[in-house]
């Protein structure tokens, strides 16, 4: 019942996920890249920012130093989701579990799993994660075969589905809870100033979701404390 909940939850994330990784496979393949070689990344990443960054560094024949640096500033947030989501696991989360369950946490699959006013289970994760992992490595299948036919403004549009679909996680439960609206004004606020300013030039994409997001959440939980029986 868990695993088929996960799954449940996960077709949202999946569909969104598709269009997306279909303009990765657009990409990949223009860059010089396979059809397989393009599905087989998004099938062991899971991870739009870093893929997308690590094909422009392949593309420019960049070094292996270059590419695990990128890919590990990028990527750091999903340290601090992982910490977070094991806070909410049950006693089914097992050691072997947690690691598996790591190479799935993305922000869309965090987001689920801890707005969810339960603990979470394995089961629950393992289904949360299979739905839009099938449809990151499908829609990049997609995208590569398709290669070079549509034209670049249709490919472009495909990405706009992510920004919907990350609304439509955070725009229900704010609309019960004026605090959870504070907490996303002051992470938009803080991801604005840190773009339209000189400080882009200096903290990666990564790098400023990691500062809004722990930023917003400890200032909200300093101004609206939960108590805790």
């Amino acid at each position: 019942m868990e695993f088929k909940r996960g799954i449940r939850d996960g077709i949202p994330i999946a569909l969104g996920y598709l269009s997306v990784s279909f303009t990765f496979g657009l990409m990949a393949v223009s860059a010089g890249l396979t059809v397989w070689q393009a599905t087989l990344i998004s099938l062991l990443n899971l991870t739009s920012a870093g893929q997308f960054a690590g094909l422009g560094i392949m593309a420019a024949s960049g070094g292996f130093f270059e590419m695990a640096l990128a890919q590990f500033i990028i990527n750091l947030r999903y340290s601090l989701m992982s910490i977070a989501v094991s806070q909410k696991s049950d006693e089914t989360m097992t050691t072997p579990a947690r690691l598996a369950i790591g190479f799935g946490i993305t922000d869309e699959i965090f987001a689920v799993a801890t707005g969810k006013n339960e603990s979470v289970g394995r089961n629950y994760m393992a289904g949360l994660i299979i739905t839009p992992v099938i449809g990151w490595t499908l829609g990049t299948l997609l995208g590569a075969s398709v290669g070079n036919i549509l034209p670049d403004i249709i490919a472009d549009s495909l990405g706009i589905a992510i920004y919907g679909m990350f609304l439509a996680i955070i725009i229900p439960p704010a609309k019960k809870d004026m605090k959870i609206v504070f907490v996303i004004l002051v992470a938009a606020a803080i991801s604005c100033t840190i773009f339209y300013t000189p400080l882009s030039n200096i903290i990666s994409s990564g790098f400023t979701v990691i500062i809004a997001a722990v930023v917003a959440s400890a200032l909200g939980a300093v101004l609206f404390p939960k108590e805790v029986e």
